[in-house]
């Protein structure tokens, strides 16, 4: 046996917030769970990037910050003494002829496990950036693909290219701290939540937030790294200027599924095809949950990856206790141990 291998009831490929709920389910389940994840860090596409964004839709919290729900989960995963394997991509996955599966990861770290669940999110990630001449001399220090720290924005003039919920969420949060902010959209409807759209369009009528539509980025201007104006062209390539210190594009991801497309899941349009009941893919003992799961009515909300966490890990205990009946148990009967060994 390799001495670099470990051994664990269930590999969980992706620590970001299904993921962490996975560790918690499996615990009360008394499975042991090992995480591995390509980020150096907890937390997935919430700690990289959007740790200040405000979140609205997790049961019992009206408002909770992506990083505190980061934490919240990890501290209720703590108690099963989860294994982390961060900064580490899986790169092979292969089953035993016991039916146990061998992960593999580029570091050379090696897990045996009963099951797999697979909570990778996109899989692979990276902003998708406009096609703007020079854009890179301005990464990092005027144009940002994502917000981590919303302080560093303050007194800032902002434009804020897009129409999703990532381009409108953002304007509604940083309204509230910048000199200005512009928000560039290359048609007149916004593709976010509907109450999202009413606030925009209400602080559009202030001083605070000026709607550039239909425009799109056509040019940056500035130097040495620093935005002085933003340009943007209508429809019919008339251009205007617009003074800015800082671009923020929201574009959305670009996405790719990496090793895992090479595993012989079902697929579909870079996603994984699931049992809706268990959560199960086309091979026995992986299983897939969160936004890179996919069956009829999927809903990508954090609580739909909730809800497939918990099916996941109660599908996967009989591989794990093939032979002992489960006697189940609600945690306010059960309680939660202190420790996994409790």
């Amino acid at each position: 046996m390799p001495s670099n291998l470990q051994t664990t009831d269930v590999a969980i490929i992706g620590a970001g917030p299904v993921g962490l709920f996975a560790i918690f389910e499996c615990g009360m389940l008394k499975m042991r769970c090992h995480v591995v994840d390509s980020l150096d860090v907890i937390g997935g596409q919430c700690a990289a990037l959007y740790p200040e964004k405000p979140i609205y839709d997790i049961p019992g919290y009206p408002r909770v910050m992506a990083q505190e729900l980061i934490d919240r989960l990890t501290e209720q995963a703590a108690p099963f003494e989860p294994v982390y394997h961060l900064g580490q991509q899986v790169t092979a996955l292969s089953q035993s002829e016991t039916g146990r599966w061998r992960l593999t990861t580029a570091k050379g770290t090696e897990i045996d496990a009963a099951a797999v669940i697979i909570a990778a999110g996109c899989g692979a990630f990276g902003p998708n950036r406009p096609p703007l001449t020079g854009i890179e001399d301005y990464e990092g220090t005027s144009v940002h693909y994502l917000v981590q720290r919303r302080e560093d924005f303050r007194g800032k003039r902002i434009v804020i290219a897009g129409g999703g919920d990532s381009a409108v969420d953002w304007a509604l949060s940083l309204a509230e701290l910048a000199e200005k902010i512009h928000v560039v959209h290359r048609r007149p409807k916004f593709r976010a939540a509907p109450e999202s759209i009413d606030r925009l369009h209400r602080l559009a009528e202030s001083e605070k937030l000026d709607l550039v539509i239909p425009y799109q980025l056509a040019g940056l201007q500035g130097s040495g790294g620093q935005l002085t104006a933003v340009e943007v062209a209508d429809l019919e390539g008339h251009k205007k200027a617009l003074p800015a210190d800082v671009l923020l594009p929201f574009f959305g991801l670009s996405m790719n599924l990496g090793p895992i497309a090479d595993w012989g899941l079902n697929l579909d349009h870079q996603h994984i095809t699931v049992e809706p009941a268990t959560s199960e893919t086309s091979a026995k003992g992986i299983f897939a949950v969160g936004d890179i799961a996919v069956y009829p009515g999927k809903l990508k909300l954090i609580l739909s990856g909730f809800s497939e966490a918990a099916m996941a890990a109660h599908a996967i205990r009989p591989l794990v206790y093939p032979d002992e009946a489960l006697h189940w148990e609600y945690s306010t009967t059960r309680g939660v141990p202190q420790s996994a060994q409790s």
